[in-house]
């Protein structure tokens, strides 16, 4: 493996995190520059078609979504050239609220064909497979109390621009 192979990696790792940062935060300006303007998005069953329309979709919803935690997982990455192929795992913890509200634990699969056409390497063709969901009752009582006997007194994550990350403290990105 070569230093370029191990750069182009790390690049490609980079495009992940941003994108699943951009999702859990209903940040799309994270997520867009993850695919080439001719790519294609096959959301296992729940889209099929270019990334654009998916990524306007995305911009309508992500912004007001619940709260959501998205982990990259067993990152698998083959360069060869100006182009990559990117296995990852993706654990995706959501809460759902309303009437009878509950947490939903689901493990999808994403593979990413990546391409570095001058600009960065970016998305070409993803395709994701859901591998299993668990829904469970809402039950959050921060270890009993154990962790924070006042959880009104936590300080939580948000949506864009809300969130600490988004603060003057971290420099207002």
């Amino acid at each position: 493996m070569t230093l370029e192979d191990l750069l182009s990696r790390a690049a490609i790792a980079d495009v992940l995190h941003n994108y699943a940062k951009g999702a859990d935060r209903g940040d799309v300006s994270l997520i867009a520059p993850a695919y080439h303007d001719d790519a294609i998005e096959d959301h296992g069953g729940t889209f099929l078609g270019p990334a654009a329309d998916y990524l306007a979709g995305m911009a309508k919803i992500l912004p007001t979504a619940p709260r959501m935690t998205h982990m990259v997982t067993n990152l698998l990455i083959d360069v060869d050239g100006s182009r990559a192929r990117a296995e990852s795992y993706w654990l995706t913890f959501s809460r759902r609220e309303g009437e009878a509200p509950f947490d939903s634990l689901t493990m999808a699969r994403i593979l990413d064909k990546f391409e570095n056409r001058g600009d960065g390497w970016k998305i070409a063709h993803r395709r994701l497979t859901w591998e299993w969901n668990h829904e469970m009752p809402l039950n959050e009582s921060w270890g009993r109390g154990q962790i924070a006997p006042d959880p009104a007194r936590l300080v939580r994550g948000a949506k864009k621009p809300d969130d600490l990350a988004y603060s003057d403290w971290w420099g207002g990105k």
